[in-house]
């Protein structure tokens, strides 16, 4: 084995859980946003579709740009982009600190966006670089820093924003200022990688018909997912303070009992799939999650509804790796534009369903949305028409 080769056997783990860790900072600031809502709906007097239309502006604006910075560094590799993005989520963190007003919460929610954009096409080509041949490892790795983080958020709110109120959100950013200087370490790290290896000038192969449409039919499947969990994050706690007339602090301990089970599934679905198959765990997913995501706004307890609310989480975010992993295989050489494609589309997914379910709340009742909800992860079932695919020649990423 070379130098070279053996350096970056060595750093290949480090790396992957620096980047693990830098997701978990980037996705707790994300996680902020909707976990204060019902502060915020107290003290600004917000509407159901106003809340909604927060978590749009954030998850949309992440939602179009991700794909468009996915595909520029498929071509032109930022490694600096991963400390850059870390320092524009630092930015929206602090503004949220300060915002009194609806429209500075929006900007907030944009700046948090835009950082979020920039962080993960980069974050899923650098992952990939370092997982040597277990890329379903790397992923789970990768992720279920994310999901850490979103499901931390909860907590954070219950534990040090609430008792010392919104300005406490800005101790926040240590952890980001901490997060960015990480992530510079991994940037520099990923800028040797690429001087380094053999550059293979090879344009990546054409995408046919089959391939987009196996694509597009993993794109209906993060829809639903996506859809679903922005809907429960941004909803559950008024839920739950609805139906069972909790506190503000305990629904936001109830949220992270949910966001917690999806980190689990995300870190167990990824050696899992690597082990089993990605199909097999696509499908245990789908049809695994959707009667326990029915049974949970029908349970007629708060433990039942918070034992339900977990094995659907878990279960929903099983395949989150094996999705990115499959897709990717299929279109080799693109690992950014699959990247900021898929993330993208999944805030995008999450922004939409936020905004029609504050709209319809608005309309008609939470318990209504509550209710509609729990069918969404039946467009998951668009896999039973997913082509089998010959995995093309991995291409030099």
């Amino acid at each position: 084995m070379s130098l070279t080769a053996s350096a970056a056997t060595k750093t290949t783990l480090p790396v992957l859980f620096a980047l693990s860790a830098g997701h978990l900072i980037n996705d707790l600031i994300q996680a902020l946003l909707p976990s204060v809502y019902p502060l915020l709906k107290q003290e600004l007097g917000l509407t159901f579709f106003e809340i909604g239309l927060i978590t749009f502006v954030f998850q949309g604006t992440a939602s179009l740009l991700q794909p468009m910075v996915g595909t520029f560094t498929d071509k032109r590799p930022l490694p600096m982009s991963l400390f850059v993005g870390m320092l524009c989520s630092l930015v929206g963190l602090l503004l949220l600190s300060r915002a009194h007003d609806f429209w500075v919460v929006l900007a907030a929610a944009a700046i948090i966006g835009i950082g979020s954009s920039i962080f993960h096409p980069e974050a899923s080509r650098v992952a990939r670089s370092a997982a040597g041949n277990a890329y379903g490892f790397a992923q789970s790795i990768f992720q279920v820093g994310g999901n850490a983080g979103s499901a931390i958020g909860p907590l954070v709110v219950a534990l040090l924003v609430l008792p010392f109120g919104q300005g406490a959100i800005a101790w926040v950013g240590l952890l980001a200022i901490a997060g960015a200087l990480m992530l510079l370490k991994v940037g520099r790290w990923y800028a040797g990688h690429l001087g380094a290896r053999k550059v293979d000038s090879t344009p990546p192969p054409p995408l046919g018909r089959t391939v987009l449409i196996a694509l597009t039919l993993l794109l209906v499947l993060v829809f639903s997912k996506n859809f679903y969990m922005s809907g429960m994050q941004t909803f559950f706690a008024f839920a739950l303070m609805e139906k069972f007339g909790v506190s503000v602090r305990d629904s936001q301990l109830y949220l992270f009992v949910f966001m917690a089970a999806a980190a689990l599934g995300v870190l167990a679905g990824g050696p899992l799939a690597d082990r089993f198959g990605r199909r097999t765990i696509l499908w245990v997913s789908v049809a695994g999650m959707l009667p326990f995501a029915i049974a949970l706004v029908y349970a007629p307890s708060l433990v039942l509804t918070v034992v339900l609310a977990f094995i659907a989480a878990f279960l929903m975010a099983l395949p989150s790796s094996a999705i990115i992993v499959e897709a990717t295989s299929y279109a080799p050489g693109r690992v950014g534009l699959i990247g900021g494609l898929f993330f993208g589309f999944a805030f995008g997914a999450g922004g939409l369903g936020a905004a029609v379910l504050g709209w319809l709340a608005q309309m008609t009742s939470l318990n209504a949305i509550y209710v509609a909800m729990a069918y969404l992860p039946a467009f998951g079932f668009a896999i039973f028409f997913l082509p089998r695919l010959e995995p093309q020649r991995p291409h030099q990423e």
